[in-house]
């Protein structure tokens, strides 16, 4: 028999790379990495009203919601089988204050929202933030006292209004304003009202990021804020500092940790998955979800394509789940194949 070995053979010790990669079928069959309707974590935005569908310009396919709609969007999300949406409180100016107090009345926006929603779809998840910054005149995650974010006032705010936010049905609490200490107070106030079922989705790493003008603009706080949040949110140049961060988190009793931004922040979502084992999520933030539709729609990438392989790259990167503006329209993607 003529022997066809070829010089490829002999460079690679007959092993070739594109066997695998040859036909559909086998690269589905060695396929690592899926993305299913399970990892999508959907987040709205809420406002005053009824009947309202608000587009938000910044973040093209996206909007603000009145309550109703929003549990219509909820009963769209769960017909998806997308898991859980995360919700966010655009209230009106005149309600905003130095600190935020708002976010302790039981009838406020994200708490009756919260509630409309359990109610009608009980089998969705409902995910809360308690961060200040959507309540305060000033645009801050915190308590503004003479020029400076005070950390322990702060703490005790969010874990009364975390309590306040189970209260009306929330299913996990997630607290993105970064003061220290905050998952720990939030945990014990939890347990001391009974919500011992109720799980926290820790911020655990929330960067100083660029990412998240779009959303400003969703919660109108853009206008709002005075100087910027580098006095609590992370450098981005730190991972080591990062993970030190979550390590707090995880002690404090965390039970699922955030990364957030999301792409610009993989090597960070892998050495917390590997550090600390819990369920891992990315939050996909306005900013990036707008650079994929913005480019797409200017017929510069293929935007689908660009959008699935994003997240992609989070399960790639050891996430559990994805928060994303796009998990409705990737639900109905994956429902077709």
């Amino acid at each position: 028999m003529q022997d066809r070995t070829h010089l490829v053979d002999d460079i690679t010790g007959h092993r070739r790379m594109r066997r695998n990669r040859k036909a559909d079928w086998t690269r589905r069959l060695v396929q690592e990495n899926r993305l299913t309707v399970d990892d999508l974590i959907w987040p709205i935005f809420i406002v005053p009203g009824s009947g309202i569908v608000d587009p938000i310009p910044a973040m093209p396919g996206v909007n603000r919601m009145s309550i109703d709609k929003a549990v219509e969007a909820a009963r769209e999300a769960a017909g998806l089988g997308i898991p859980a949406l995360a919700t966010f409180p655009n209230i009106e100016m005149e309600l905003r204050d130095e600190t935020g107090s708002n976010s302790l009345e039981a009838n406020n926006l994200i708490n009756l929202a919260t509630a409309a929603i359990k109610k009608a779809v009980p089998n969705i998840g409902v995910i809360t933030d308690v961060a200040l910054d959507p309540f305060t005149s000033h645009g801050h995650d915190g308590i503004l006292r003479g020029g400076e974010i005070v950390n322990d006032e702060t703490v005790d705010q969010v874990a009364r209004a975390a309590v306040m936010q189970a209260d009306a049905g929330a299913d996990i609490i997630a607290p993105s304003e970064m003061m220290d200490g905050r998952i720990g107070a939030i945990r014990m106030a939890l347990d001391a009202a009974g919500h011992q079922s109720v799980g926290i989705m820790s911020y655990a790493t929330k960067f100083a990021s660029a990412f998240y003008g779009p959303y400003r603009e969703a919660i109108s706080t853009g206008g709002l804020l005075k100087g910027d949040k580098k006095t609590y949110y992370i450098d981005p140049a730190n991972g080591t500092e990062a993970i030190r961060d979550a390590a707090l988190d995880v002690e404090e009793g965390a039970d699922m940790l955030m990364v957030k931004p999301g792409l610009p922040y993989l090597d960070i979502c892998w050495r917390m998955k590997e550090a600390f084992g819990l369920p891992t999520f990315a939050y996909q933030v306005s900013g990036e979800y707008t650079q994929i539709k913005a480019a797409a729609m200017n017929g510069w990438i293929d935007g689908e394509w660009a959008m699935l392989e994003t997240l992609l790259s989070f399960k790639r990167a050891g996430c559990d789940g994805v928060l994303t503006y796009f998990a409705v329209e990737v639900a109905k993607i994956l429902a077709k194949r």
